[in-house]
């Protein structure tokens, strides 16, 4: 296996964590953002008030997505399985 062979399989390793992990911690971090603003805007600074909502938005989202989340890794994994013959020589 070259260099550059492992290189590949690393880059689209790190794009589909970055994938996966983007759907989910986008919105959450989106929605954190609109609470604080809120909580700045009326003073309120309550740190429990943050994570229900951010629950729910993650919940949502993987309701959501979650099927195409796992058929992405599916592919992926069984992309990486099938070329394992390929890899050895």
């Amino acid at each position: 296996m070259s260099p550059d062979t492992v290189m590949s399989i690393g880059q689209n390793t790190l794009e589909v964590v970055g994938i996966l992990t983007g759907m989910v911690l986008l919105p959450a971090l989106a929605v954190g953002l609109l609470i604080a603003m809120f909580q700045a805007a009326t003073q309120i600074n309550e740190m429990t008030l943050t994570f229900i909502p951010k629950l729910v938005v993650v919940g949502l989202v993987l309701m959501l997505a979650g099927n195409w989340m796992i058929q992405l890794l599916m592919n992926f994994s069984l992309n990486l399985i099938e070329s394992i013959p390929e890899l050895i020589h």
